[in-house]
């Protein structure tokens, strides 16, 4: 069989835990930063998980992790 080709875009996007949970940014700290309070800002630095249906598409997408 032969291998299977990684998605670069998704590889660049998503990380994988140990225990295969999908670990994705979030979205909305590129622009318009100074109309956005700071508890939100703060929010958005953290990451978010995929949720199951998602991190199965995000594996298929990135098969070598």
């Amino acid at each position: 069989m032969p291998k299977l080709k990684t998605n670069r875009g998704a590889a660049k996007r998503f990380k994988f835990t140990a225990t295969g949970k999908v670990k994705r940014k979030k979205v909305g700290m590129r622009h318009h930063l100074t109309l956005k309070n700071r508890t939100r800002k703060r929010r958005l630095r953290h990451p978010a998980v995929l949720n199951p249906t998602e991190a199965r598409v995000a594996h298929a997408l990135v098969p070598y992790k």
